[in-house]
């Protein structure tokens, strides 16, 4: 298993608040063997320039900067396509994993002979601090499960190059991450859950996504357009999310 390299697709847009804690979250694994690729976005911040203070001194941290801003499927792409290992795993320029999330993420697939899995993770807010929630992962998730209400956090996910191949992220703005998962699951039966919490997901107020009315049209381009599914089945997906995510209805 040492030998066996993590490609890490960080995908970066004005964060420079938050990159290098999300680099050093990378450089504290206990796992050694990684490439962390962070493909910039063309970032009006100083998110290179702290991305360059940390590849000076260690030369497992690429950084690709795009011409003209492309969005964050395109980004993921690009640095999938220069991937050299043979796991990929994701992570926002904004989360952090816990120091033992390769390893046991590694193992946990090595031991059971799965292509592709994804842990539980707790939110955090802006400045670092627990919100006290957990999002557990399910033990396993079909197509219709992630169709349904996706429950995987992308920054938790790695996927088996040698297994699966390269699997490039469909081109869409936002709920990228929802289509990439959808896409592999027409190869793969299940995407498996691991329980530990092995990553913070940093819940920000600027964030789009942190707007759920305007995650709609999107929403509706991944089942219609993407997914192609019929235009009654696309509403009733979109209800049913908006139902779960916009009013946060809970059991």
């Amino acid at each position: 298993m040492a030998n066996e390299l993590v490609s890490i697709i960080t995908p970066a847009f004005n964060c420079e608040r938050y990159i290098g804690e999300t680099i050093e979250s990378v450089q504290k694994q206990s796992y050694c063997q990684w490439e962390l690729i962070i493909v910039d976005d063309c970032s009006a911040d100083n998110t290179v320039k702290v991305i360059k203070e940390y590849m000076e001194n260690d030369n497992r941290i690429k950084c690709i900067c795009l011409k003209e801003n492309s969005g964050t499927a395109i980004a993921r792409n690009k640095a999938i396509e220069i991937a050299k290992g043979d796991y990929i795993a994701f992570l926002d320029s904004d989360d952090i994993w816990l120091e033992e999330k390769l390893k046991i993420q590694i193992e946990y697939m090595k031991n059971n002979n799965y292509s592709i899995t994804c842990t539980s993770y707790e939110q955090i807010d802006d400045e670092g601090k627990t919100l006290n929630n957990v999002i557990k992962s399910v033990p396993k998730a079909d197509y219709n499960r992630i169709l349904l209400d996706c429950p995987v956090g992308n920054s938790s996910v790695m996927y088996n190059v040698k297994e699966l191949g390269k699997i490039y992220v469909p081109n869409i703005r936002k709920r990228n991450d929802d289509a990439l998962w959808l896409k592999i699951l027409k190869k793969e039966k299940y995407i498996f859950g691991i329980d530990n919490v092995l990553m913070r997901y940093r819940v920000r107020a600027d964030s789009i996504s942190s707007n759920k009315f305007a995650l709609v049209k999107y929403h509706w381009i991944l089942y219609r357009q993407i997914e192609k599914l019929s235009i009654p089945k696309s509403i009733f997906h979109i209800i049913y999310w908006g139902f779960i995510k916009i009013f946060k209805i809970k059991k």
